[in-house]
Formats: structure tokens, sequence, C-alpha cells
């Protein structure tokens, strides 16, 4: 068993790859073939069943918003709350145990394909070096170095069962953060969607406007990170 894990390791990254074209063509032509009417209630209804497996789909690519419909359908009685943050953190661990292993055992095609971001390879590795642990267990809020931190950290000697653990207990922190408020303030939310649905005309530039305004702040921060980094470097 430990022989077929090793062989199969270095090709994790394809591996993933293929799951979740597989999955993805899955949900797209049950979406199609959901029986009701109305691409929200088709959307709705394949929540509803199969709502755990998509979490955990979501949950690898980290993806925020599969955790706020999470949330919701938690409020609404659709989820179980401590099953949906249990199987979205288990899709986050996941994920980055991939990043790791492309790390650890694709050590050639990293340096070939991501040549071009050297320099947050060089930062991701600083960070590791600086700080230690607390960067695994925060790498999710780090905008521009969810992917790069992962793979990073498998280049290096870093025990992989440390990675693990850590990575695993990051994770359920991060759904449950993100979870639990949705759930809690279900009904308010419920609320501004159902008005964005009745003015989105009004919505679009506010979520256009708020949305760049927190790009902007995440991408002048990381920028102080990094010039921050090659001083010290």
């Amino acid at each position: 068993m430990k022989e077929l894990f090793r062989k199969i390791q270095p090709y994790s990254g394809k591996i993933l790859t293929i799951i979740l074209i597989v999955f993805f063509s899955f949900l797209i032509y049950n979406l199609y073939q959901a029986p009701v009417e109305g691409i929200e209630e088709k959307f709705i209804y394949l929540l509803k069943k199969y709502g755990y497996i998509i979490l955990f789909a979501w949950g690898m690519l980290e993806g925020e918003a599969g955790l706020i419909m999470a949330g919701l359908l938690s409020h609404t009685g659709d989820m179980n709350l401590y099953i949906a943050i249990f199987v979205a953190g288990l899709g986050g661990f996941a994920g980055d145990q991939v990043y790791f292993y492309i790390g650890r055992f694709n050590k050639s095609y990293v340096h070939k394909k991501f040549k071009n971001q050297r320099r947050k390879f060089a930062l991701a590795h600083l960070l590791l070096k600086k700080h230690g642990w607390p960067i695994i267990f925060i790498q999710r809020y780090m905008y521009g170095m969810r992917t790069v931190i992962p793979i990073s950290i498998g280049l290096t000697r870093y025990s992989a069962k440390m990675f693990a653990f850590i990575n695993l207990i990051s994770a359920w922190c991060w759904a449950a953060l993100t979870i639990v408020p949705v759930w809690y303030f279900g009904n308010e939310i419920l609320v501004v969607l159902e008005w964005i649905k009745e003015h989105w005309y009004l919505a679009i530039p506010i979520a256009a406007i708020f949305g760049g305004s927190i790009l902007y702040y995440i991408n002048q921060t990381t920028k102080k990170v990094e010039k921050r980094g090659q001083n010290e470097d």
C-alpha cells in the first residue's frame, strides 16, 4: 500500500485536476437534469441534494463562497452545522495536502511551472524560517500565497506529519470562522440577499466598490509584506 502511495504522489496534481473536472461535469449534468424550473431553483436543489459533496470540493479550492452557502443552508436546516464545518475543513485540508506533495515529489515541475513566482516562493521560505508553524496555520488568509506556501513548504525538509497536523487544525478553524457567523446571522443575510435580488441594479456598483476596496487593501498589504521580506533578506 505504501509503495502504491509513493507511486501516485508524484502525479497528485494531475490526479486532482482530473477528479475536479469529472466532479464539476457531474454537477453540471445534474444541474441540467434537476426536476425544477429556473436556474436559481435548480442550483438550490443541487445544493440540498449534494450539499456535503459540493462543500468538500469547494473546500479543496478554498473558496469562501461555498462556506458562506454552507452557513446559510445550516441556518435553514438543510445542512447540519457541525458536519458542514467538518466536511469543509477536510476539503481545505485535502487541497493543501495535494499542494504540499506537489512540492515534495515534483520539484523540477514546480521550478519550471512557477518560475515567474520565484519572489513569492522566496518570501514563503523566509516567512517559514522566521515564524515557523504559525505560517502554516494562517496561510489560508494570505491573499496570493495560499497555493505558494504549501508547495514551498513541500520543497523543504519540513516534517510531512507536522504539516498535516497543523494543516488539519487550521482548516477546521478556517471553516468554523466562516460558517458559524453566517449561520448565526442567517436571517439578516437572507434579508440582504433578498434586497439584492430585488434591487440588483443598485447592488452591483456597491459590490464593485466594496470588493474593489478589499482587493486593493489586500494587494497593498501583500506588497508591504513582500517588500519587508526583501529588505530582511
